[in-house]
């Protein structure tokens, strides 16, 4: 799609509510505004929080254009627009890019503490009821306005569009957790929760050389595709706490990283760890019944834990770099969910619905 058509406007799937099928309108292409790049979308993927708000399980303001994961082209830049993307390399019209799932503004207390994704005037794609000139902000749809403090990032040729879409969500979420727990090599690492997230995790303890990485998920189905991502070793909860203590001669494990979204997958995760170890929760984003923690054994035991919701824009470079670098070696090609033109945005919802753990893309 080229958004420079000779009736000046693109098309977008507005999202009005659950039970509701998206609809197609056509909206006049913005031009962009200080400190925003217009870009052309060429593929946008079908996150599980898209399928979510889809069913009516997550609230978004509606009408909305859902789709945060999204891959496009600069068509042109507002006045002040940035001139280089996160590497500090040039943008120009026509490069391939991607861009963070939110836009900070940089300047409030918690992006001055280094918390950008929790900034107080935070924006998120495809998160945004839609409003007169403010129509195109989310990925299912023909053009995308970049507003002002999103991070983009210039996108390797090598990296096809469907790989390189989903870096922006769950491989730049992974990414932050291991930036988070520090250096990995030589260490024992558990992944509690082999979805999404944890295929990524495992992916990336495996590349960054952990000795062990044991994946763990309540599915015993799940030991192949963890072991395709990099796992040496597989487990249920009921039993990781013992397999991390008889690889390391009683210890437990150096890192765990809790993806799972179950509670009771943090008391694991503690239980699981050894004298010193580092467990990163990252899994657990809806209220739920309190875990018990005992004090006395995480003084004790000497533990540290950290909580991650979402990204900084560093996390999407390391996230793509990984892509670039690794793609390959690991099996990401399984995570393909078939392609859908935008005109069939409802079957592609409709695939993804049944398709837990993969990622349909949309390609206007």
């Amino acid at each position: 799609m080229n958004t420079e058509r000779s009736n000046g406007k693109a098309l977008a799937a507005v999202f009005k509510g659950h039970g509701l099928p998206l609809e197609l309108l056509e909206f006049p292409v913005p031009k962009p505004g200080p400190g925003e790049i217009l870009v052309d979308i060429s593929c946008g993927t079908i996150c599980g929080s898209d399928v979510h708000t889809w069913h009516g399980r997550r609230n978004e303001p509606t009408p909305c254009v859902l789709g945060h994961e999204i891959v496009g082209r600069i068509v042109s830049f507002g006045k002040g627009a940035p001139r280089t993307d996160l590497r500090g390399e040039a943008l120009r019209e026509g490069d391939r890019v991607t861009w963070t799932l939110a836009a900070s503004c940089g300047e409030c207390f918690f992006c001055r503490k280094g918390l950008p994704q929790k900034c107080e005037h935070l924006f998120k794609y495809g998160h945004t009821a839609i409003a007169p000139g403010r129509e195109f902000s989310g990925g299912f749809a023909e053009c995308c306005i970049l507003t002002a403090g999103t991070g983009v990032l210039r996108l390797p040729d090598e990296l096809a569009d469907t790989l390189a879409a989903p870096a922006n969500c769950a491989v730049a979420t992974v990414a932050a957790a291991f930036r988070l727990a520090g250096l990995v090599e030589d260490s024992v690492v558990v992944v509690i929760g082999c979805g999404v997230l944890g295929l990524n995790a495992c992916s990336m303890a495996a590349a960054a050389g952990a000795s062990q990485v044991i994946g763990c998920d309540l599915f015993p189905a799940r030991e192949v595709a963890a072991k395709g991502f990099g796992a040496t070793l597989f487990a249920t909860p009921s039993g990781v706490r013992d397999l991390a203590r008889e690889v390391t001669n009683g210890r437990g494990a150096d890192f765990v990283f809790e993806f799972s979204g179950a509670n009771q997958a943090v008391a694991t995760a503690i239980s699981t760890l050894r004298t010193g170890g580092t467990a990163v929760i990252a899994g657990t984003t809806m209220p739920d019944t309190p875990v018990a923690l005992d004090p006395n054994d995480l003084v004790r035991r000497m533990l540290t834990l950290k909580g991650l919701h979402n990204y900084a824009p560093s996390d999407l470079v390391t996230a793509v770099d990984f892509l670039a670098a690794q793609g390959k070696r690991f099996a990401y090609e399984s995570f393909a969910g078939g392609n859908f033109r935008l005109e069939d945005i409802n079957e592609a919802f409709a695939k993804a619905s049944d398709s837990a753990g993969l990622r349909v893309a949309v390609c206007p």
